[in-house]
């Protein structure tokens, strides 16, 4: 292994400490900001190590072929402690502010879809309902109107036909239905 080699390895190390730091800190706002619940806690610790895992060896790979030796362990110390002495607050603070502008954006989404859909949407519903109303209002009005208009026609006819009902033979069913006829008209217009 080169002099050179081992100089960019020590980079690349010192390099994998800052990004190793950098994604604890993410990593760290992100649970806090979003209440995890405890028990996920082993899991985000998990999945941390394993994406600190693979940076740091792709890194390795991508440096020296994937030796591994003293000063490498070296170079990520340095890092991390180069990151946490310098670096932690500014990423802390620019993690923070990315989660402020994504609840900012999403909130704006939210009332953009509000306002752009579902208003309009519960105000065609409203009006529909207006106008389904006002509409069967009618209805009822016209069909009193006329049941009004019909009335005397009715009686009329009755009346010219009562002398044959002596001889006409008026099934039950048709005397039930002409007392409902009567009383549902009795309880319309009684009042």
């Amino acid at each position: 292994m080169t002099l050179h080699t081992q100089f960019y390895t020590i980079y690349m190390m010192v390099l994998s400490g800052i990004y190793i730091g950098a994604i604890f800190d993410v990593f760290r706002v992100l649970a806090g900001k979003l209440r995890l619940p405890r028990w996920t806690i082993p899991l985000i610790d998990g999945l941390y190590w394993i994406v600190a895992t693979i940076l740091v060896f792709r890194n390795l790979i991508a440096s020296n072929d994937g030796q591994v030796r003293v000063f490498i362990f070296l170079g990520i110390g340095i890092g991390i402690c180069f990151y946490f002495g310098l670096l932690s607050p500014w990423v802390i603070r620019l993690t923070l502010l990315l989660i402020r502008i994504v609840i900012a954006i999403y909130r704006f989404l939210k009332k953009t879809v509000e306002i752009v859909l579902i208003k309009p949407i519960i105000g065609l519903y409203r009006l529909t309902v207006i106008i389904l109303g006002f509409l069967l209002t009618v209805a009822i009005f016209l069909y009193k109107i006329v049941l009004q208009l019909l009335y005397p026609v009715w009686r009329l006819f009755f009346w010219i036909t009562k002398p044959m009902h002596k001889y006409l033979v008026i099934p039950v069913w048709c005397k039930r239905l002409w007392g409902r006829i009567v009383s549902l008209y009795r309880r319309l217009f009684s009042k």
